[in-house]
């Protein structure tokens, strides 16, 4: 009974280390690193990574001020990993379990590259639907857009990556328009149309690609900042509101059903020239022959030539609604 007694003892007394070793060897190399926040301090690091070294005490990350920051938890151990086997090892690319989150890095999920990052950044409220956004679930990490280390000559703020030339020579007298340049370094099917001849000012720096989409998630379709596409124009475009007493349906559904958002090469970011953009609605409308061969060709219908070349919203100009009676043709949205 002595033997069994001292047995159950020995059991009980290693039990605690017993569950921390299962619930360790259960944890990714990567939560391990984020734990561990012992190891070389930055000074060391810099005796080989002089220029991330460098970067990283200029930008925000570098800051004592911060509670949750890097300069305050762990410095380089903080994102990269209890670094001491590395430093014994005489360092080298994925030697002594250094973790290294930057976009070329294969050997780290996208996952596990944000889980770094979110470490500190989870709470904060533009992350709220990170989870939900598109670029979560198409493998977008952090540091595809985010520099860790800072740009401080550029936006030592936000530490925007900018991998790619510009996509137009454009300049403001201060900095380059470092959002829009980040988005399309993806988004090449955009960029090609807000360089169309009518856009949003996005080049010109009036408007940035964050002042409609939310790029850290969202609940709304392409991660818009409002419940629709409808909801979203009307905080800039608010004549457009309404109400009116002559409703344009196609107005009240989805300004996308006429516009391009984010550039065209008809007017008013068109989706194409009317009035073959309202003939897709309206077929057979007294302008249309122009187009189809009836009604305003010379010799065909005469009585109609005054119609030719001319565009829907010459005479409908309230196309967006009216509020001009119905005797006044408030219903045919005339001027």
């Amino acid at each position: 009974m002595t033997g069994k007694r001292a047995s159950i003892d020995w059991l009980v007394s290693i039990l605690p280390a017993l569950i921390l070793a299962i619930g360790v060897i259960g944890i990714p190399r990567i939560a391990i690193a984020q734990l561990s926040t012992a190891g070389p301090s930055s000074e060391v690091c810099q005796n080989c990574h002089a220029a991330q070294a460098e970067s990283y005490r200029e930008s925000v990350h570098g800051k004592k001020g911060l509670s949750k920051g890097p300069a305050n938890s762990g410095e380089c151990a903080a994102c990269h990993g209890d670094g001491t086997a590395h430093v014994k090892a005489g360092g080298g690319r994925g030697v002594g379990g250094i973790v290294n989150p930057s976009p070329g890095n294969k050997s780290v999920s996208a996952e596990q590259k944000s889980n770094i990052c979110l470490s500190c950044h989870e709470t904060t409220r533009r992350l709220a639907f990170w989870q939900a956004g598109q670029h979560k679930k198409n493998d977008v990490t952090c540091s595809n857009c985010h520099n860790p280390h800072g740009t401080p000559a550029l936006d030592n703020d936000k530490m925007l990556r900018v991998d790619t030339p510009a996509a137009s020579p454009y300049r403001t007298g201060v900095r380059q328009q470092l959002p829009y340049e980040t988005c399309v370094t993806c988004h090449r099917e955009q960029r090609a149309q807000i360089l169309k001849p009518s856009h949003h000012p996005i080049v010109e720096g009036k408007v940035q690609c964050h002042s409609c989409h939310e790029p850290h998630g969202a609940m709304t379709p392409f991660m818009l900042r409002a419940e629709s596409a409808r909801d979203l124009c009307l905080t800039c475009h608010t004549d457009k509101r309404g109400p009116w007493i002559w409703q344009h349906l196609p107005v009240m559904e989805n300004c996308a059903t006429c516009h391009t958002p984010h550039g065209s090469a008809h007017n008013r970011l068109l989706a194409q020239k009317p009035p073959a953009l309202c003939a897709d609605c309206h077929p057979g409308g007294h302008t249309h022959g122009l187009y189809d061969g009836r009604g305003t060709l010379p010799g065909i219908n005469p009585s109609n030539i005054r119609f030719e070349g001319s565009g829907c919203v010459n005479c409908h100009r309230q196309i967006h609604g009216s509020n001009a009676p119905a005797s006044a043709f408030g219903r045919f949205f005339l001027r």
